[in-house]
């Protein structure tokens, strides 16, 4: 068995992904969002949290998957990217899961339409289903950085 490797779920268009508990910092509800002008159309705005500015992207609008209204399950998960915080909308957040990180293989090409270089592989889970787990550091590219640590300052 490989190492275990703690990861929150949470669904997105009927399907369950998974980010590293690592680098979640928090996960919050839906909340007002003020928009910023000449970002792309997935960067929904910023939020105050507790005193910092943080840049909000809704996850399927990255995705290019199709847009749906925000429900009492909707969430906002607060990661860390390369030292700074940025809140990813969620469909909900349902769960923190242990996987083995030996039934974690590459991604395929496309997973529920999203590219593979979005995402760090896919877990197989003993319940037989799978979990689609998101490599971060290109969800969020470093153009994209950049203007969103503009946002912060």
């Amino acid at each position: 068995m490989g190492e275990e490797l703690k990861v929150i779920v949470f669904t997105l268009a009927h399907e369950q992904y998974g980010v590293e508990v690592d680098s979640v910092r928090t996960i919050e509800r839906m909340q007002p969002l003020t928009r910023v002008p000449k970002t792309p159309a997935f960067v929904k705005g910023v939020i105050n949290l507790r005193g910092v500015v943080v840049p909000v992207i809704d996850l399927r609008g990255r995705f290019q998957l199709a847009e749906s209204d925000y429900t009492d399950n909707s969430r906002i998960i607060i990661v860390a990217v390369k030292d700074m915080e940025v809140g990813l909308i969620v469909d909900s957040a349902n769960d923190v899961l242990d996987v083995d990180s030996d039934s974690i293989e590459a991604p395929p090409e496309i997973v529920g339409g999203i590219r593979a270089k979005y995402l760090r592989g896919v877990a197989k889970l003993p319940s037989g289903s799978l979990l689609v787990l998101l490599n971060l550091e290109e969800v969020l590219n470093k153009s994209e950085i950049v203007q969103l640590e503009q946002l912060e300052a």
